[in-house]
This record gives structure tokens, C-alpha cells and sequence, in this order.
């Protein structure tokens, strides 16, 4: 790998190289960034970033004794720090920018192609699925499961090795100004928005807030940029400015499904299935391991991105998606449970039941749907509107968990409990489920419905 070096290093950290390496300078630069002193390997750089709870720069000195090639802390740090044993000391009032400055500038180094990826819904499997298209073609480095934020993202491009020669990077937004930070560190070539949603809207007030936030990645495109996005949001059409070439994905857009490709019914891990797509004009045939309507438009999104780098994907396409998005687990009730626990809005939920829904069921479809948060005054009526779309889904038993989800039960006449978190759930859910049952388990974050598909795992 080669290293940064020491002089931009110190540059772009925006302080003072207090304290040279070992052996100066000369001795050459990081091999990578971390901000857990307790992961720290020989040669890595420290961030001791401030936080609410814990400020990074006490575990500086731990850092250092542990073989950091140096720290970079705030000015008050400084003292404490001279009494140990080798490394650079740089100090800098503004840590977290310091991060996103070093992470622009091996990104630049890297001159790689930068494909960034946002939207309310299937950003990270839309992320997966490009890095599975492109993985075959080029040299390449996508974002793990959530280091989309100011901080993961600058750590993920330094995390890339020399030789690089395509960067997926997934960027998250909780609220304006977010992602145009995250795409001033990247510089992407290529941004990709998978759709506009009902997401955070307790911050971006409405839907046109959501989709202003999100276009701030095509805003943020050099001239001659790529901006990939959905052939049916109008929402988005002010940010595509005439200098950009737009590829829009869905019916009607560039790319597409030929026919009806959209179906359901399709047993799950059942052997990849055949999809022919027109790609800008080009009779194009993908293999994917997936049915769903929501994947499907996400590997037409991925596809577009992957054409934009000059990358002509084809055939089977190996994609491993992050945890607790989809993914299918049996367990050993003799049933099978589609854990999309990670999170959930409006949007993903529909998504979900809809994959529930041609999910081939021996015994009954099963729905274990917490709380989504931050949807603001809407609130109660979005879950409402929730329950009855579990209805027509062909959901037989639906289980709310917390206060905001009981509100599904208002239009589900189904079989139905309510109980008032995760734990109770947890508890309750092994007693109902029976053999054959397929259980969607999806709520926001902080419900931590997690703990569902681990009681049904170990009830087994």
C-alpha cells in the first residue's frame, strides 16, 4: 500500500505537526486512519475526535504507546501527550474536518472513478450491488455497513487501498447541508439517488425538503458529471442541471426491465433468475439472485452507475448484502425470517411487504413491524396507512411493536397483538410462529428489533 505522507499529513490536518514520527519525516507517512485506539495497529494514524460523551483525545496517549505512527488531537491534548514514547503529535482545533481534509486528499491521490450513493430507500443494497456489477471489472472499495457519515466516510476512502481504481460510497442524511459535506470530501464522479421518500421528515418538513437534501449530491457534480436517478420523480428535475449527463432508471427511463419482469411468487433462495434489461438502448441480460421489486429497481440504478464508469456488467451478478437489510434466516422453528431490521419509513416498509408478499409461504406470512420514528406530525396516519398496506400485502398475523405501531392496527383486521417493545416481542414471537411461517421483522433503528430474529433463532 502506499502511504500518505507525513507533509500532507500535517497539511491537511489544518494545525501544526507538534511532534515529528519516528525517524522524522522522512520515515514516511500512515498506512491507515482509525478512531478506536483499541483497534490501533503499528503505522495507523489516531483521530481523537470530540463526542458527547467521550472526547477521542484521552485514548491518544493509548494510542500512541500501542504503535500509532502519531495522533491528531485537539490543542489541549498537547501536554499530556508529551510524555510518551514516539509518534507525530498534530494538533488542530477542528479534528473531524482535519479527517475529511486527509480523506479528500488520498482520494485525489487514489484518481479513482467516486460513484456516491444516497436516496430514503436501498442505498446501502443499491451500494452492494454496484460494488457486486463492478467487483468482476475493476479494482475496487465500497463503504461497510454504516460508514456513511462524516466520519465513516472519510475513513472508508482512507481505508482504500493504492490502486483503487473505483470507490462506491454510501452517504446518509439526517439532515440540509449533510450530504453536500459528505460530497465536497468525496468528489464523486457519479451520484446515484435511488428514490425520494417519506425519510426524517421531523427535519426536512416535506417531501420536498427530503428530495432538496438529497440533490444536494448532483448539486455538488463537476461539470460532466453522471447523476443517476429515477425515471419518475419530478422532485428531483431542478437539480439536473444541463452540464450533467442524467441516466434515469424504472419504466421509461434509460434503463429498464423489458416486458413484465416485475413479478412475484418466486420461492426464496431459489436459484438466481433471468432478467433482460434495455440498458440506453442495449439488450442486456442479468442473472440476480432476487425477485423483489424494490432489488430490482435497485440493480437497475446499480447497473446505470456501473455504465457510467464504462463498466458493461452482464450475466450472473454475486451480491452479498449488508446485514439486517433483507437477508433470509431460517431458524429452527421451521421457519424462515426476512430480517430487515436495520431500519425502516414509510417507503421501505411497503418494500418490504411487498417482498414478503412473493415470498412462497408453506404456512402464514407473518409481520413483526415496530415503531418509524421521525416522520413528525404525520406520524400516526403514515403507520395507519402502513397497517392497511399489510393488509393487502396478504399479511395473516401482524405484531406491533411500540406505541407509534400500534396505529397499524387501526386498519388491519387480521389476526393481531400489539406489545410495547423489543424485548416483549422477543419473548412473545417464539410462541407464536409456527413451521412454515415466513417473518418480516423491520422497524426503525432505535426500536432494536434485532432481538426478535435472535429469540427465534435460538427457540429452535
Amino acid at each position: 500500500m502506499k502511504h500518505w505522507s507525513a507533509q500532507r499529513v500535517a497539511g491537511t490536518a489544518g494545525g501544526e505537526l507538534v511532534r515529528e514520527p519516528y525517524g522524522g519525516r522522512a520515515a514516511g507517512g500512515p498506512a491507515k486512519a482509525a478512531i478506536d485506539s483499541r483497534a490501533i495497529q503499528p503505522g495507523d494514524l489516531f483521530f481523537g475526535l470530540p463526542g458527547e460523551n467521550v472526547d477521542g483525545g484521552e485514548y491518544a496517549a493509548a494510542a500512541l504507546d500501542a504503535g500509532a505512527w502519531g495522533v491528531v488531537v485537539e490543542p489541549h491534548w498537547v501536554d499530556d501527550l508529551f510524555g510518551t514514547q514516539g509518534g507525530a503529535i498534530i494538533a488542530t482545533p477542528t479534528p473531524v474536518p482535519a479527517l475529511g481534509a486527509l480523506a479528500r486528499g488520498w482520494r485525489q491521490d487514489l484518481a479513482a472513478f467516486v460513484i456516491g450513493v444516497t436516496g430514503s430507500v436501498g442505498k446501502t443494497s443499491t451500494k452492494d450491488l454496484i460494488a457486486a456489477m463492478v467487483a468482476p471489472h475493476r479494482s475496487i472499495a465500497a463503504s461497510r455497513e454504516n460508514y456513511n457519515t462524516e466520519i465513516g466516510l472519510p475513513l472508508e476512502i482512507l481505508a482504500a487501498p493504492w490502486g483503487t481504481e473505483v470507490l462506491v460510497l454510501e452517504m446518509a442524511m439526517r439532515g440540509f447541508g449533510q450530504i453536500r459535506e459528505l460530497a465536497a470530501i468525496a468528489e464523486p464522479d457519479v451520484g446515484v439517488i435511488t428514490n425520494i421518500g417519506p425519510v426524517h421528515l421531523e427535519q426536512m418538513g416535506s417531501l420536498e425538503g427530503v428530495a432538496e437534501a438529497k440533490a444536494e449530491l448532483l448539486d455538488e457534480l463537476k461539470s460532466g458529471g453522471t447523476a443517476v436517478v429515477p425515471s419518475d420523480e419530478p422532485l428531483l428535475e431542478p437539480w439536473l442541471r444541463d452540464d450533467l449527463e442524467v441516466i434515469t432508471f424504472g419504466p421509461g427511463g434509460d434503463v429498464y426491465y423489458e416486458g413484465s419482469s416485475l413479478k412475484y411468487g418466486v420461492v426464496p433462495d431459489a436459484l438466481p433468475t433471468q432478467h433482460v434489461v434495455i440498458a440506453q438502448g442495449e439488450r442486456v441480460e442479468l442473472e440476480l439472485p432476487f425477485d423483489s421489486q424494490h432489488n430490482l429497481l435497485n440493480a437497475l440504478a446499480a447497473l446505470a452507475a456501473s455504465r457510467a464508469i464504462g463498466v458493461h456488467p452482464s450475466g450472473k451478478i454475486d451480491v452479498r448484502f449488508s446485514s439486517m437489510r433483507g437477508e433470509r434466516v431460517a431458524v429452527g422453528l421451521g421457519a424462515v425470517v426476512i430480517n430487515d431490521c436495520y431500519n425502516a419509513n414509510p417507503l421501505s416498509m411497503r418494500a418490504a411487504l411487498d417482498d414478503l408478499a412473493s415470498h412462497h409461504a408453506e404456512g402464514r406470512r407473518v409481520a413483526v413491524l415496530g415503531d418509524m420514528l421521525e416522520l413528525g406530525p404525520a406520524e400516526r396516519e403514515h403507520h395507519r396507512e402502513i397497517g392497511a398496506y399489510a393488509a393487502s400485502a396478504g399479511v395473516e398475523l401482524l405484531v406491533t411493536v411500540g406505541p407509534r405501531a400500534a396505529a397499524m392496527l387501526d386498519s388491519f383486521d387480521g389476526e393481531s397483538q400489539a406489545v410495547l417493545d423489543a424485548e416483549e416481542a422477543a419473548a412473545l414471537l417464539p410462541e407464536l410462529v409456527l413451521p412454515g411461517d415466513v417473518v418480516l421483522v423491520k422497524a426503525s433503528r432505535g426500536v432494536g428489533l434485532e432481538v426478535v430474529t435472535e429469540a427465534l433463532q435460538a427457540a429452535g
